[in-house]
């Protein structure tokens, strides 16, 4: 019976502060975009063409 005075009030606890996370994301916006992080492992970002280099550049050696 000791036991349900230390376990009851710790479950309660751990409730609220789960509750108070959530509440929390949500208020500061972590579900807004759902869907944006999906489609940007799709994106093929890193198969770009190279930019070709300035003009006042060049690979000549002297």
């Amino acid at each position: 019976m000791n036991v349900i005075v230390i376990l009851l009030p710790l479950a309660l606890m751990l409730g609220f502060a789960g509750l108070a996370a959530f509440l929390w994301s949500l208020n500061t916006g972590q579900f807004d975009d759902l869907e944006g992080a999906g489609w940007r492992v799709l994106s093929d970002d890193d198969l770009q063409t190279p930019r070709p280099p300035p003009a006042s550049v060049t690979n000549e050696v002297s």
